[in-house]
């Protein structure tokens, strides 16, 4: 149980700072990763809010209040991360290497935090 909370606000901070950073989706940051630049910046902010939302509902599963719950977590970052993999992998892009080094990070983070959360709910479940 200490690990899926563990996981839960690890999980929670990244939706956060992640919804945080693309609801503000300054410019000069997006030009300095290298991912691919909007001239409309409302998709990444509702999906900052997304995201964020998220982070909250994260947290008060941790408090045992309800909330999304680590399967629901698991759902959201596996589809995230797995989506952006194939468009890296599949979509022409055309980023430069420091675009597709964050992306394959953030994509990397998702499935692995995803993956992690899986085997503490398996583990979770052996035992109980």
């Amino acid at each position: 149980m200490k690990t899926e909370r563990a996981l839960l606000l690890i999980d929670a901070a990244i939706d956060l700072a992640l919804g945080v950073l693309l609801i503000v989706f300054p410019t000069d940051l997006v030009s300095a990763l290298g991912v691919p630049a909007t001239d409309q910046t409302f998709y990444a902010s509702i999906l900052g809010a997304v995201l964020f939302g998220i982070g909250i509902a994260l947290l008060i599963e941790r408090s045992g209040s309800g909330g999304l719950g680590l399967q629901g977590a698991v759902a959201i970052n596996l589809s995230g991360g797995v989506v952006l993999a194939l468009w890296l992998v599949l979509g022409d892009l055309r980023l430069p290497f420091r675009g597709f080094a964050f992306l394959w990070g953030l994509a990397v983070v998702l499935i692995g935090v995803s993956l992690l959360e899986i085997l503490a709910s398996r583990r979770g479940r052996d035992r109980g």
